[in-house]
């Protein structure tokens, strides 16, 4: 089971807590799930191999935005699946903020999850959707 490390919106106080742990992905599994049950969450992973690429998940709902960093300079948003219509604009934590993101944008939220697992267990990020470098 691959070591990530990631830090993630606090289920006890519904805050994003920068302080970044670390765990296998069973740990990140199970806050993943109290964050679902709480309906929103954020959530930024890394491997712990380095600091890039960062991969981060906000998620309200069934809808959910992933973002990618592949170094300080360089973030991209992955193309959404369908489960919006493009011009739909849907509203999710990043951070400890609201962001707007038009369907364009929006993953199911367990398709994101998915793709989360995928980047831990493989480490390679561009093989999992088409990127939009912001």
């Amino acid at each position: 089971m691959s070591s990530v490390k990631w830090a993630a919106t606090s289920p006890r106080s519904g805050r994003f807590c920068a302080v970044e742990r670390g765990s296998d992905m069973l740990g990140l599994s199970d806050l993943h799930d109290e964050l679902r049950a709480r309906g929103q969450g954020y959530i930024e992973v890394r491997l712990s191999t380095g600091e890039f690429p960062l991969l981060t998940m906000g998620f309200r709902g069934n809808h959910a935005v992933l973002h990618l960093f592949q170094d300080v300079e360089t973030a991209s948003l992955l193309v959404g699946d369908g489960s919006v219509a493009a011009n739909t604009v849907i509203d999710v934590p990043i951070m400890d903020e609201q962001a707007e993101f038009t369907g364009r944008f929006v993953l199911s939220a367990d398709h994101a999850w998915g793709v989360m697992w995928h980047f831990i267990e493989t480490g390679e990020p561009r093989d999992l959707g088409e990127w939009c470098e912001l």
